[in-house]
């Protein structure tokens, strides 16, 4: 019996190593593949964090720093920080990288938009993120207003590119309308865009939606083996946690799911407990209760299950809560960004005296309706906490970006 176990466990490990066989090439792979020869004779600043690694997870740091034909002069770290030490919102401080002896020069504290003073001894500006496809997490501002200033500059442009954890045929939300522009709704981008990173670059830089309809002189090293249909687990990469709390490969797919009605901190969206994006609770839901209301909703590809929890830090620290839990089901079928609104729905229905919109600190309503890239979303939803009062609007300019988006499409 003990042998065949081991043999059986043998075969499932056997399995699950295949299943992670890489199948793609990232952007910092096939520049390595080509002896990183576009950045020969070039003084090169790095816009990277933790997430800049090859396939066999050799950071991106080390890599240009050693390599003997690139000369490597700066590191320029995004929110978190280069080596992704600092907390959502903490300041980023200029420093010295201990490991390589570099210069750090901040894009998340005095200045998110690097100054000519710190751009003045480097000739080319490399990026290599891993984002997570959506619009609010803010690596593709930093990735913008650094195409603004290499632009502004005179300075070459270089996007390493990497799979959207999302895949790419998503496309959710409305663009970004006058007034809600900020650094968690920096472009006039759907909520959930559908496109790497260095496809989104292409259309910042040839829809002219750089500050001024500036562009800069970009160049973007395309993956090889991604598909539009992949999303992250397909590619079999590993994953590094892009922020403290996108740890896992599957932390991407609960971001829009819950980020948007986490703004106002009424109801525990796990942050500050193990699961975070995935769960929605709050001391005054019944479990159970929730878990069928939002099964009978009959969502695509998307299940719920009754949770009790007690936060360690955050909303509702050292508090019981009960709540949902989300389990895509099938991710291909599922609705990401509707769930914050279908959750509200819910939960306004069931417990009407916490309602969020009656609930929520409305010095958070201005933030609320950045995320959301529109204040008609808010005004809209607050009267009857109805999905269906805002969904069309939500979904107004879903078609109309993908057509434009596809001319920058690098991958089928």
């Amino acid at each position: 019996m003990k042998k065949t176990f081991l043999l059986l466990l043998t075969v499932v490990m056997n399995l699950n190593l295949s299943a992670q066989e890489i199948r793609i090439k990232t952007g910092i792979e096939v520049l390595k593949s080509q002896n990183f020869r576009m950045l020969e004779g070039k003084r090169v600043g790095l816009i990277t964090n933790p997430t800049g690694v090859d396939n066999d997870m050799v950071s991106d740091i080390d890599l240009l720093a050693q390599a003997p034909n690139v000369n490597l002069v700066a590191l320029f770290g995004p929110e978190h920080g280069v080596r992704g030490n600092a907390h959502a919102g903490a300041v980023v401080t200029d420093s010295i990288d201990q490991a390589t002896g570099l210069p750090v020069r901040s894009l998340f504290g005095k200045t998110r938009k690097a100054t000519p003073e710190m751009l003045a001894d480097i000739d080319v500006l490399v990026y290599d993120i891993q984002d997570i496809g959506c619009r609010s997490f803010t690596y593709i501002s930093t990735m913008g207003l650094a195409m603004e200033a290499a632009s502004e500059n005179g300075k070459e442009f270089i996007v390493l590119d990497r799979p959207n954890p999302l895949g790419g045929l998503k496309v959710e939300g409305n663009v970004v309308e006058e007034g809600c522009f900020s650094f968690v709704s920096q472009f006039s981008i759907p909520y959930v865009y559908g496109l790497t990173c260095g496809e989104l670059a292409l259309l910042l830089n040839g829809e002219r939606m750089l500050k001024g309809g500036v562009q800069c002189n970009l160049k973007v090293v395309k993956m090889k083996g991604w598909k539009r249909k992949m999303n992250y687990f397909a590619t079999g990469l590993q994953w590094v946690p892009s922020s403290p709390h996108i740890p896992n490969a599957i932390s991407p797919y609960f971001y829009p799911a819950t980020g948007i009605l986490g703004e106002f901190s009424y109801m525990s969206i796990g942050v500050g407990y193990t699961i975070p994006f995935q769960m929605v609770a709050a001391p005054w839901i019944r479990a159970d209760e929730f878990a069928d209301a939002m099964n009978a909703l009959h969502i695509p590809g998307v299940t719920f299950r009754p949770i009790y929890a007690k936060p360690f830090y955050a909303v509702f620290q050292g508090e019981q809560v009960q709540g949902v839990q989300i389990h895509f089901a099938d991710y291909s079928k599922a609705p990401l960004s509707d769930l914050n609104f279908l959750l509200m729905q819910e939960e306004a229905r069931l417990y009407p005296d916490h309602k969020v919109f009656e609930q929520a600190n409305q010095g958070r309503y201005a933030m609320f309706d950045k995320v959301c890239g529109s204040s008609y979303i808010r005004e809209t939803f607050a009267r009857s906490h109805r999905w269906s009062d805002i969904r069309d609007y939500w979904y107004k300019d879903a078609e109309s970006f993908r057509k434009v988006s596809r001319k920058y499409y690098l991958y089928k």
